[in-house]
Formats: C-alpha cells, sequence, structure tokens
C-alpha cells in the first residue's frame, strides 16, 4: 500500500455550473472514493466576486465570525446580508454581491430601466456596519454587482452627499449621475480613513469608454445600447465631479470600472488599495501555509483562457 499523502484541493468556480466549494467537495469524494487514506485539505477559492464569502467561510472553518445585517437589494428592497470579521475581528471582509449582486435580480427585472436605477447603497449599509465592529482592516470584494453607480450610492450611505444644480440630492442609480453638478464631502464616515482598505478584484476596465463599466458590464444587467450610452455618459459625470471635488483622476485608472465603477467611487473618496482578488482571498485563507508539505495540489476552473493568464485563481495558485 502507498503511503498516505496530503493532497491541497484548491478550485475557482466552474462557471454557471458549480461554485468553487462545490467544486472542491466534488473534487475531495472522487479523490477519497479512489484513496481513502489520503489527508484532504479543502480551500476554495475566489476573486472577489459573487462566491467569495462563502468560499472564504468555507476554507476557514471554524476560524471565521459570520454576521448578518439588514440592507436593502439594488432596487431597495429589503433584504439581510452577510460580512465575516476574521482575524478575532481585526479584519472585516464584505462581498459586494452579498447586498447588490446581480443574482438579487430576477432574469424578467434584468431591463434598461433597472440598468438605469440600480444602487449600491445596499452594500454601504453593509460597510456601515463592519465598521461598527472596529476592525483595523476592511477588504472588500467586488463582483457580479448589479449596478452601474460608481459606488455612488454606497458613499451615498455613508455620508456623501450628491447634489444637482439646484442643491438637491440626486436619485438613486447610474443614470441619475449625469445629474450631479457637486459633491459634498463633509459627512464621509470618518472611520473610513481610519482603516486600511482594500479592494479584491480582478477587473482591468477603466470607468469609462469601449472597455469602460457600462460598455463591458452593464448589459448583462439589462442595459439596451441606448442605455449602455446614457450610462456610460453620466459615470464619465461622475468621474469628472470627483476630480473636482478631490483632485484625483479615476477616470482611466485600470480597474476603476469594476463593479458598475464602484472602485472608481472608492479611490476617489478613500484610501482603498486595489489589488488581485485571488492574491487577497489566497492570504485570508492562508493557501500558502495550506499548501506546505502538500504532495499533491489540485485546482481548476470553468475554462482555461486568456482570462486565466490575468489573475484566475489557477495561475494564483501557481505563484504560492
Amino acid at each position: 500500500m502507498s503511503p498516505a499523502l496530503r493532497v491541497v484541493v484548491a478550485p475557482d468556480s466552474f462557471g454557471g455550473a458549480l461554485d468553487s466549494v462545490a467544486a472542491a467537495a466534488a473534487v475531495a469524494r472522487g479523490w477519497t472514493s479512489a484513496r481513502p487514506d489520503d489527508e484532504i485539505v479543502l480551500i476554495p477559492m475566489a476573486d472577489g466576486g459573487e462566491g467569495t464569502l462563502a468560499a472564504i467561510a468555507a476554507a476557514m472553518g471554524d476560524g471565521i465570525d459570520r454576521r448578518s445585517v439588514e440592507t436593502v437589494d439594488p432596487l431597495g428592497r429589503d433584504i439581510t446580508a452577510d460580512w465575516l470579521a476574521l482575524d478575532d475581528g481585526a479584519t472585516a471582509f464584505v462581498e459586494m454581491a452579498a447586498a447588490s449582486g446581480l443574482a438579487h435580480l430576477a432574469l424578467s427585472e434584468r431591463t434598461p430601466a433597472v440598468a438605469r436605477a440600480a444602487s449600491s447603497r445596499g452594500t454601504g449599509r453593509v460597510i456601515r456596519s463592519a465598521l461598527d465592529a472596529g476592525p483595523s482592516r476592511m477588504v472588500i470584494g467586488l463582483g457580479g454587482s448589479a449596478t452601474s453607480d460608481g459606488g455612488a450610492g454606497l458613499l451615498s450611505e455613508l455620508g456623501l452627499r450628491l447634489l444637482d444644480a439646484r442643491g438637491e440630492a440626486i436619485a438613486d442609480g447610474g443614470a441619475a449621475l449625469a445629474a450631479v453638478d457637486h459633491v459634498e464631502i463633509g459627512g464621509l464616515d470618518p472611520r473610513l480613513d481610519a482603516v486600511e482598505l482594500v479592494i479584491a478584484s480582478d477587473v482591468t476596465s477603466p470607468l469609462v469608454g469601449p472597455r469602460g463599466a457600462a460598455a463591458s458590464f452593464s448589459p448583462q444587467k439589462g442595459a439596451d445600447p441606448d442605455t449602455v450610452a446614457q450610462l456610460d455618459a453620466a459615470l464619465g459625470r461622475w468621474g469628472a465631479e470627483i476630480m473636482r471635488a478631490t483632485g484625483r483622476d479615476v477616470v482611466d485608472v485600470p480597474g476603476a470600472g469594476a463593479a458598475g465603477g464602484t472602485t472608481a467611487g472608492m479611490l476617489g473618496f478613500t484610501n482603498a488599495e486595489v489589488r488581485p482578488g485571488v492574491e487577497v482571498v489566497a492570504g485570508l485563507v492562508g493557501l500558502a501555509a495550506a499548501c506546505e508539505g502538500a504532495d499533491v495540489v489540485i485546482t481548476g476552473e470553468g475554462r482555461a483562457d486568456e482570462q486565466s493568464l490575468a489573475g484566475k485563481a489557477a495561475l494564483g495558485l501557481a505563484r504560492h
């Protein structure tokens, strides 16, 4: 009989077929059926988008504290969303998709009108709840959002005021950004400057243009060509107002278009740092330590293509 092996199973999700937690479990079942005496370590991976919270929770097991908060979905409907307290509360992990994800919208709701109106406000409430717990570090996983509002709803929930030419607050949603005339930053939650903010994302799109947030992602959120153009123009206006209010030019920053331009808003009004999602998640779940002494490491994803070379789990694992 061959000696028992230590096997680390660390896959990414498999498109719409399996999330990384289910994929890891499936690999483990298959391996164990052939070699029942081997030690199997499950480290499901993710890139910061939808499913990242579940992957971290599964990988860390008893090492996490899962907390719930009452918030709203992209259309303002009441929901409950979770965030994670890690490292005895020193680190908070917030997944944008938990409150503002596309999964909250039925297929019939993914229309041009909804694409124009969807708001990230619910994620702002989750962030505020996490700030209330007093972490020194907050990681925000972006991806899978239903929104194209440049993070304006999120930031409004945290005290930023977006006003039109009459001095009135603008409506929620990406299209409403076309009416922004000035931004008041004095009420922004000061705790945002007191924590280390990390944005976990593998998106490299700028805020606007043919590769921007609207052009790249809003069609899957329900936008037709006219709405894509409308959102792109509104996000351009938002970028200009960020520049005027803060002196920060975020429009062409690689990754500014992530999660409907949420990264642009966060870079404009906070001291957030953007890091590749796979690297951030690998650090949170202790991937490097798990792989030390492993005899076999198994990874995988739905398809190997050019995106695999741009920061997906398989390449990230190889770097560890």
